[in-house]
């Protein structure tokens, strides 16, 4: 269920999110509360396939390079948005040393979205140009019904897409391209809702 944007009298706070009835999630993105279900069993599943997949090799070094903070739903806070959460997101360690303690106040260079029948609209209208306003460098975006992940890069401001990958690709893609990953493995088996 979408609960979209949510009407306030003046800019949202985090005393709208702390006010959200349990089951619902939101962020502030230019001053406005958007609000949706918390995600299912499948977009929860691909989220641990990806932790496991890149925690390994960026996070910990082990069999990669190592040099970054990988993260799920981490909440972020930046200027006019005081809270926000992509599916997932890294920081280059250069950037970002130590792990903050509360709400991470740092751009990510990477963020991950795993789009949903409720969430595709305000990922890929709101999120997106958002995402490329405060200067994430990397964005992937999952479809896990079409079971495809696109990969973009800022440039200049604008998103290029780098490519569309799917079930059986092994790829290298950026910021992650130094390991190949098997998208294959990726997907969760869920029953039909």
């Amino acid at each position: 269920m979408a609960y979209g944007a949510k009407p306030l009298g003046g800019p949202a706070t985090l005393a709208d999110i702390e006010a959200l009835p349990e089951g619902v999630v939101g962020e502030i993105i230019d001053g406005t509360l958007y609000a949706h279900a918390r995600p299912r069993a499948g977009h929860m599943d691909l989220v641990g396939a990806l932790i496991e997949a890149l925690r390994g090799p960026f996070q910990r070094g082990q069999q990669g390079p190592g040099g970054w903070w990988i993260l799920a739903e981490p909440g972020i806070q930046v200027e006019g948005a005081p809270e926000f959460s992509p599916d997932l997101a890294g920081w280059r360690r250069e950037r970002v040393p130590v792990l903050p303690g509360g709400r991470c106040k740092v751009v990510p260079d990477w963020a991950c979205e795993i789009l949903s029948p409720s969430t595709r609209a305000y990922d890929t209208r709101i999120k997106r140009p958002f995402y490329a306003r405060i200067g994430i460098q990397h964005l992937w975006f999952i479809d896990l019904e079409a079971r495809t992940l696109t990969v973009s890069e800022l440039h200049d401001g604008r998103w290029v897409e780098l490519g569309v990958y799917g079930d059986d690709d092994v790829i290298r893609a950026a910021p992650f391209d130094a390991i190949e990953l098997r998208l294959g493995e990726w997907w969760p088996v869920t029953e039909a809702s």
